[in-house]
């Protein structure tokens, strides 16, 4: 459920978009509601936990400059550079908590659920760094090499594929070295 609330202005975005026969038409029109649905997402998710997630934050910042940049001036390449922006960011944090801070950013998120030898953490996370530079880059060939219909298909659905694999992948390679948080190990019995 939380993976849909996360993608449901991208969501809202490709439907909107496709509605209209005129593609600025239609892009302007996504990136208005765009940015109203992330406003709602926000408000919404602090309303559930009285706090905010730095995902929604950043990606609401982005919107509202890049998206208000798009509708202003009715030119669709400065939404096409949104998903670059956040995903240049988020490679940025990423890299930057392998410096500051006693945890990696990805072993803050994960270590509660999941215990794993220092030095797998260090590589999940500059593999995260380099996941999100790649696909910033991508997202820039085929917002200005494809047209604007196969960017915001490449947008809804080939970010989110690529995504959804490389977390498989990260998976499978955790998985060798996944072992029992230490609060669990010690309370198992040993069996008769």
């Amino acid at each position: 459920m939380k993976f849909l609330f996360d993608f449901f202005p991208i969501i809202l975005f490709f439907v909107i978009f496709n509605s209209y026969d005129d593609q600025m038409d239609g892009v302007i029109a996504a990136t208005k509601v765009m940015i109203a649905a992330s406003a709602v997402q926000i408000s919404l998710y602090w309303l559930k936990n009285r706090k905010f997630e730095n995902m929604h934050l950043i990606t609401l910042a982005m919107v509202v400059v890049l998206g208000g940049a798009t509708i202003y001036f009715r030119n669709a390449d400065f939404i096409k550079w949104k998903p670059t922006a956040v995903n240049w960011l988020f490679a940025l944090g990423f890299l930057a908590s392998e410096f500051i801070g006693k945890k990696s950013l990805l072993k803050r998120m994960m270590d509660k659920n999941i215990s794993l030898p220092e030095h797998v953490w260090i590589k999940l996370n500059i593999a995260w760094v380099i996941f999100f530079i790649l696909m910033g880059i991508i997202n820039l060939y085929v917002a200005f090499n494809y047209s604007l219909d196969v960017w915001v298909d490449f947008k809804t659905f080939g970010m989110l594929g690529l995504t959804f694999a490389f977390v498989i992948l990260q998976a499978v390679y955790m998985a060798r070295y996944v072992s029992e948080p230490q609060a669990e190990k010690s309370d198992k019995q040993p069996e008769e």
